[in-house]
């Protein structure tokens, strides 16, 4: 009877154990996959901004019909990443837009009067908000992939993976050369450099 009763009990308290390993797994997940979702979001809104920056653009500087094509491929891929789960594809499509911006960013320059817009004012103060909330939004969801992929590869909750159907996520690295967010304010140009003083007539020649 007392042996029957400790089965009893190391079988309750095994299948606890399980449970509770398979809730953090699962738990894990579900809020590494709304860290990513947060990214979603803001990748979205930063698509959404383009267009009303392409023509506010073009206003100034329509001949420039290559630059704003390849920023608006730029900008249907970051949509499409967005709406996808793979992590390196939002991070390149990330890249490939704001590689864009800064070609955007070069033609907008040889334009001062657009810092007189008022439209492009707003649109440059709401692209730099955006891009700090992908940064804070990156943060949060690699921290907690971090958290995740510990618990996946650790006793004894690993042994609880293929139960939950949890694997170790992507962590999503910032694209090369962007630790900085691409700047969108469109200064002064350079002025250009000053004429060369025509070179003196030679002189007559003697008698």
């Amino acid at each position: 009877m007392i042996l029957a009763i400790v089965i009893v009990v190391i079988v309750v308290l095994l299948v606890l154990f399980g449970i509770s390993g398979f809730n953090k797994l699962r738990k894990a997940d579900i809020g590494a996959q709304e860290a990513l979702g947060g990214i979603d979001v803001q990748l979205t809104r930063r698509a959404d901004l383009i267009p009303n920056l392409v023509e506010t653009v073009k206003g100034y500087a329509a001949h420039e019909s290559g630059v704003f094509e390849a920023v608006t491929q730029a900008r249907a891929g970051l949509a499409a990443a967005a709406k996808g789960d793979d992590v390196q594809a939002k991070a390149a499509a990330d890249q490939a837009l704001s590689q864009a911006l800064v070609r955007v960013n070069a033609v907008a320059e040889a334009y001062p009067d657009l810092k007189a817009n008022q439209q492009f004012l707003d649109l440059q103060a709401q692209l730099k908000d955006t891009e700090d909330k992908i940064s804070f939004a990156r943060t949060y969801y690699n921290d907690a992939v971090a958290t995740l992929n510990k618990i996946v590869v650790t006793v004894p909750t690993m042994f609880f993976a293929g139960m939950a159907n949890v694997k170790t996520r992507t962590f999503y690295e910032a694209p090369a050369g962007q630790d900085v967010a691409p700047s969108v304010n469109f200064g002064t140009p350079t002025s250009p450099p000053a004429p060369q003083a025509p070179a003196a007539p030679p002189a007559p020649p003697t008698a």
